[in-house]
């Protein structure tokens, strides 16, 4: 196996080891773009393998630009999941030089921003590229899930599964980089082909939903819905019909949020005492 990260390097693999034969993470955003009254165009920044982009665009009728860093995973979209336009991009610096009426966001993909710059960038990215009333939508891991729950954490925990005749296996380790607010995976793949394990590392930034409000209402956006269940990835799944509970414990994150148009915006004067700056 090659040292890079095997489920990226391989979308296929990546498909196998999770399946998502129902479309429920596209069939979720979907619903809630619909559901806030969303236009056409829509871009699927960290797209993947092009699977919910696909779908998105073919069963939605949605207009969908996907975005992603992996050469390999826009190959396997181009050519397995063909029809939105998929680009190179880096989330913090992406310049399409087009407009879009939603951004989607799954998978964690919002947590590779690792620090506020990262956020502030990837966020001032989508206020350039969205229309005013324009929706950010994501899912991810929720931060507020790690205070006092260690369930998580430790291992390492194995999962594997089976492609043309190889088996799989996977031996992950997370723990939390307090100092960075990152959760940090190990992960070592085996396969029982006769290849050499590989061993990846990758980061998570966890965010607490007032963090990502305050984020949020600083960039412009209005924070709609914040909140941990039901979704695609949760425990029972989303499903037609299902409506945002209202807590925001468990361990996924899902986020609504709408671009201020120009005449709600009201930026804040620096405060003053006795008419002597406060800094």
């Amino acid at each position: 196996m090659s040292a890079g990260n095997l489920l990226t390097d391989h979308p296929e693999l990546y498909e196998e080891r999770f399946p998502d034969p129902a479309h429920l993470a596209a069939r979720w955003a979907e619903d809630v773009l619909a559901r806030h009254g969303a236009g056409p165009r829509v871009l699927d920044v960290g797209c993947g393998t092009g699977r919910d982009a696909a779908w998105l665009h073919h069963e939605a009728g949605r207009q969908v630009t996907g975005i992603d860093t992996s050469e390999a995973m826009l190959a396997h979209a181009r050519t397995r999941h063909p029809g939105p336009a998929y680009h190179r991009a880096d989330m913090r610096d992406f310049d399409l030089g087009a407009r879009f009426d939603a951004v989607v966001c799954l998978d964690s993909s919002l947590l590779y921003c690792h620090t506020n710059e990262d956020l502030t960038a990837f966020l001032a990215r989508c206020r350039t590229h969205l229309t005013p009333g324009g929706l950010l939508v994501a899912e991810m891991r929720n931060g507020a899930f790690f205070l006092g729950n260690t369930e998580l954490l430790g291992g390492p925990r194995t999962a594997g599964f089976t492609r043309h005749g190889t088996t799989y296996t996977s031996h992950t380790t997370l723990h939390i980089d307090h100092a960075a607010q990152l959760l940090r995976r190990r992960r070592v793949w085996t396969a029982d082909d006769g290849s050499p394990p590989a061993v990846q590392h990758s980061a998570w930034r966890l965010l607490f939903p007032q963090e990502l409000r305050h984020f949020l209402t600083t960039a412009g956006f209005e924070p709609l819905d914040l909140y941990d269940r039901p979704g695609p990835r949760t425990e029972p799944p989303w499903s037609e019909g299902d409506a945002p509970l209202p807590t925001a414990s468990s361990d996924r994150l899902h986020l609504v949020a709408r671009l201020q148009r120009p005449h709600h915006l009201h930026l804040q004067p620096p405060h003053h005492t006795n008419g002597e700056s406060t800094s």
